[in-house]
Order: C-alpha cells, then structure tokens, then sequence
C-alpha cells in the first residue's frame, strides 16, 4: 500500500508537503506518480482525471478546504470518500483577514486610502463596533471561526446557513455581509440581483468564499448604483483576474489574489496524517464530503 500526493504545486510546496508528511507518517510510503499500490490520495485541487486507475483507492484526502472540482471529476469512483481538509490555522487566517475587512469597513480605512489617492485631508465620523452588524453566510468551522473572532471584537454577528430558510431578510438587517458558503449547485450565483437588491442601502460585501457565488454584472450594477458602499473581494470566476475586467478599476472594489487563507502546510499536514491513521486503525474519518451536499 502507498500514498499518492498529487495536486497542484510548485516544486517548493511539493517538496515542503512531502517532508511534512512523511515526518508525520513515518509508517508509510508516499509517491509522487500513481500506481496500482496507492490506496491513499492526498490530494491540491488535482487535474481532472488524476485519480482514475487506481484500483485500491480507498480515501481521498483534500488539503483544500474546498472540494468543489473534485466533485466535479466523474473519474472518481463514487464509492471512495473524499474528506476535506478542516485546518484550525487556516480558519484564523481567514477570522484575521475577515477582521480587518470588518475593521475597514467600520472605521472608513478603504475610503481614507482613497482620500489619500487624491491628496484629500477628510476626517470622517467614527462608528462604533457595536453599530455594525455582521452577516456571515456559512455555518461551517470557518464561518464559526470568523463569527466568534467578530463578536469578541464587538461586532454583532449572526449566522445563515442553507437550512436556515429565507436569505433575504437576514441581508437586509445587515450593515456588512461576509461570504464562507461552500460552492454547491444550490449556492452558486447566490449573491444575485435579488440578494444584493435585499441588502440594506449602504451595505458592503465581503466575499471570501467562491467567485462563482457571486454574479459579477449584478455586483457592478449594485456598487454603480451607490446601493453597495463596498466589496472586498479575494475570489473570481476566472484566476488570475482578467486584467480587463472591471473589478481592477472600480473605486469600491477591493481586490486580494486568493490570499485570504492558505492552507498552512504544518497544521494541514497534521490533520491529513489523522485521517490516514484512523483509516488504517479502522476508525470513523474525520470531516467527510457529503456528495449529495456538495460538502
């Protein structure tokens, strides 16, 4: 038996991932090509079809917290389970950067840089923290992690998940909405027309989830509109950011490069050598995708 690790990494991450894991399985055998013995894969957003031929396949363990396009390769048997990486340091990198989002929405840290753009000296009124409610989309640990690190901060947060019924009337109550859906079939384009048309006049988006989410034509319109203040944005359609695109130039817009929270290497590799040893012991795995879910 062997495990495969295969994704999409420079040498560097390899490299870095492959010391980290075999430290942490010291048992065990880890390749970097596929073969007939692998019954682990452990995988980073791999190509399409990496995983087919691979008789013993037993588990697939994701170092993404997202496993959209895993589930969106047919070549992968049905019956292999697939578990998502839930890495405790990823979820304060994203609570951090959803902080400062927060943070520069509430004390107008976005509109001074564009002041300060314009050589404009403009002291604005401060608001307090407790004057800003908080949406989070997302009931996962992520979004409990960027709930909990909100409310300790003053913010006064609630959270919608899927089951929670109707979107509308929870986006309109709030003065800033943060995106941590997982993409699904039933979330994607969910920040539509209708979802930005029932936020509160003045609210501001923060998307930190999927670009998919999120239809960008009806963003633009909102923001052009003045019925969005502002969007933070670290996620698109397309990646990199198409350089034409609008989101580059528009003053409301903020842009990340998908840096709001990467996978640490430490900590991940920790939680994918857990699984593996719960599999070979017998024992119930950890963080299981439910394919019907989408998560």
């Amino acid at each position: 038996m062997s495990i495969l690790l295969t994704g999409r990494f420079d040498a560097g991450e390899r490299d870095e991932w492959l010391t980290l894991l075999r430290a942490a399985l010291p048992a065990e055998t880890l390749v970097l090509e596929a073969d007939e013995g692998v019954d682990i894969a452990i995988v980073a957003n791999p190509p399409r079809g990496a995983l087919q031929g691979l008789p013993k396949l037993a588990l697939i363990q994701s170092l993404w917290a997202g496993v959209d396009k895993l589930l969106a390769d047919d070549s992968i048997p049905a019956q292999v389970p697939i578990a998502r990486m839930v890495d405790p340091a990823m979820n304060e990198a994203m609570a951090e950067t959803a902080l400062w989002a927060v943070l520069s929405l509430q004390r107008d840290f976005f509109d001074y840089a564009r002041q300060q753009a314009a050589l404009q000296w403009r002291p604005h009124p401060q608001r307090r923290a407790d004057e800003l409610p908080v949406l989070v989309l997302g009931r996962g640990q992520m979004g409990a992690t960027v709930a909990r690190r909100l409310a300790v901060n003053g913010f006064p947060v609630t959270a919608w998940g899927s089951r929670d019924g109707a979107l509308a009337p929870h986006l309109a109550a709030a003065a800033v909405v943060i995106n941590l859906l997982p993409l699904t079939p039933a979330t994607r384009g969910i920040v539509d027309a209708a979802a930005l048309a029932a936020m509160r006049p003045g609210a501001s988006l923060v998307n930190l989830a999927r670009g998919a989410h999120v239809v960008d034509d009806a963003l633009l319109a909102a923001l052009d509109a003045g019925h969005l203040r502002h969007a933070v944005l670290d996620v698109f359609h397309q990646e990199p950011l198409p350089s034409e695109h609008r989101f580059w130039s528009h003053p409301r817009v903020t842009l990340l490069p998908h840096v709001a929270a990467a996978t640490d290497a430490r900590s991940a590799a920790a939680v994918a050598a857990a699984n593996v040893k719960r599999l070979r012991a017998g024992a119930p795995l950890a963080d299981l995708v439910d394919r019907a879910r989408g998560y």
